[in-house]
């Protein structure tokens, strides 16, 4: 699912409120939650999962054409760990 399905099932799901309205929600959300991210906090929601940010070291990697060394710095990724329930949705069938 992409941003857009997300609005449309929102606004389709929720009458009262206007396409605009639930556009507008959804991006001050993930806004919202980029910050805290960016901030060097976490984001957990119940049920679903947790994000967080793990830092990953400067390191010697090779450009796979040429195989040549190349340096890679230090950067920061998105960590996601999924929660209980959505694990369990996920196996249910099994």
């Amino acid at each position: 699912m992409i941003k857009s399905e997300l609005i449309a099932r929102l606004a389709n799901e929720n009458p009262h409120l206007t396409q605009k309205d639930v556009e507008r929600v959804v991006t001050v959300i993930l806004e919202r939650m980029i910050g805290a991210l960016e901030e060097g906090g976490r984001v957990e929601l119940r049920g679903f999962g947790a994000l967080s940010v793990r830092s990953r070291p400067a390191r010697s990697g090779r450009n796979p054409r040429t195989g040549e060394t190349v340096d890679v710095r230090a950067k920061h990724v998105p960590f996601f760990k999924s929660g209980k329930e959505l694990r369990a949705r996920l196996n249910a069938d099994e």
